[in-house]
């Protein structure tokens, strides 16, 4: 394939999995490649190499997440000026602003509150698959438990989970036609997720709670708070983030055990050591790349990996590409739960946008991994699953599958 043909922008290009073969071959020969973009004329640069992934993610200065946002595809003004609000769209000092006060909510304090919380969840959720013999895991498991964790975290009763899940795919799927049929229904539900947030904020400003909603609207020592707006897009951006990346990190990795079962035993004899469950929920998210990519805005004329690009260029990191550099890792293509050491980009590359939930998403993959072997000898497909049209998460929509009990002894 010649750089030419070369093409990891469109999104049907990643219903079949990540175009490793391509990535490959842009690590190699263009690791800063001049790629064409369907919406912008002077096209924008993908970068591939894990070195120049980290260097973009903590060179914010060099590399604005503000100027057009961290999202791919080209906004309307009006669309842009509401998503520079939100805080993963923000560059120092005014993200520093904003993500210490929204800090308050991920202490060790409040994960370790709900590692209880996530654990008696896991047990719900595996045992109800169980009852079930066979299903969706996506919809059965992956699904289910960052929806209830979310919920816990936030405050939002637990009838109402599933709305959120409905909003996040809706606002994140516009390009496959099967979950969101066009921008308009995309707006809708970011409409109906904002409004939902107001009234939660409203209730909760009027009945405080330990979750991390009060502490979100309510000042800190310094009288410092979130405005209206700050709220609700944070909240936006809680909801999909705590609950896509996820999800989808269970889902993929899911796959990958099912693709590689030597793994699944080796995880099942690991079971009752922490390390073993870090060691793999890391290479989950390794193997998978959840978020595949993230933009960037050059603020000034800079060289990165040889390649000068001028001031105001689009810039696209993929993750999905960093996290498979035969560079960094030694056998990058071989799924392997011991995997040590994992420097991986799927929680970021470092730098102020570094992950907030980080903790929280492996506490939830340690947990539901650990439950899964415990309670089940094996999971065996019975159709081949559905992923995502998209060239930003990478997603599993439906995985049908049978959940075979652990033998009683």
């Amino acid at each position: 394939m010649s750089l030419d043909q070369i093409d990891v922008y469109d999104p049907g290009r990643y219903v079949q999995g990540l175009p490793h073969d391509e990535f490959r071959i842009l690590r190699a020969q263009a690791p800063v490649f001049h790629h064409r973009d369907p919406e912008r004329e002077a096209g924008f640069w993908a970068v591939t190499r894990h070195a120049d992934v980290v260097h973009i993610s903590r060179s914010p200065d060099q590399f604005s997440s503000n100027r057009e946002t961290c999202l791919l595809p080209e906004l309307t003004p009006e669309a842009l000026a509401e998503q520079q609000l939100m805080m993963v769209n923000q560059d120092p000092p005014e993200h520093t602003r904003l993500r210490s006060l929204v800090n308050r909510g991920f202490t060790p304090r409040m994960i370790g509150r709900l590692t209880e919380k996530i654990r008696t969840s896991c047990e719900k959720i595996v045992d109800r698959a169980i009852e079930a013999g066979e299903g969706d895991f996506v919809k059965i498991c992956a699904a289910e438990l960052p929806l209830v964790v979310i919920a816990e975290l936030i405050g939002v009763p637990h009838e109402d989970r599933h709305r959120l899940f409905n909003w996040s795919n809706r606002m994140l799927a516009s390009d496959d036609p099967e979950l969101s049929a066009d921008a308009a229904d995309q707006q809708a539900a970011a409409m109906e997720a904002y409004a939902y947030a107001n009234e939660l904020g409203a209730a909760r400003r009027g009945c405080p709670a330990d979750d991390i909603l009060t502490k979100l609207v309510t000042a800190d020592e310094n009288g410092h708070e979130l405005s209206e707006m700050e709220f609700d897009l944070f909240f936006i951006l809680l909801m999909v983030a705590g609950n896509e990346t996820t999800r989808n990190a269970i889902s993929g990795g899911m796959q990958a055990l099912l693709d590689h079962p030597e793994q699944w035993e080796k995880l099942r004899a690991g079971r009752s050591d922490p390390a073993v469950l870090t060691r793999a929920a890391d290479e989950i998210v390794r193997w998978v790349s959840p978020v595949m990519g993230f933009r960037r805005t050059t603020t000034t004329d800079v060289v990165l990996g040889g390649q000068p690009i001028a001031a105001g260029e689009k810039v696209v990191m993929y993750y999905s590409s960093a996290n498979y550099d035969e560079s960094v890792f030694a056998d990058p293509y071989r799924f392997d739960i011991g995997r040590d050491p994992n420097p991986h980009v799927g929680f970021g590359g470092g730098g102020p946008h570094f992950c907030l939930g980080k903790h929280l998403a492996m506490r939830e993959i340690e947990l539901m991994l650990e439950t899964l072997v415990t309670r089940l000898d094996r999971v065996e497909p019975i159709a081949p699953a559905r992923r995502l049209r998209s060239n930003f998460i990478n997603g599993v929509k439906e995985m049908p599958v049978r959940f075979v009990p652990e033998r009683a002894e």
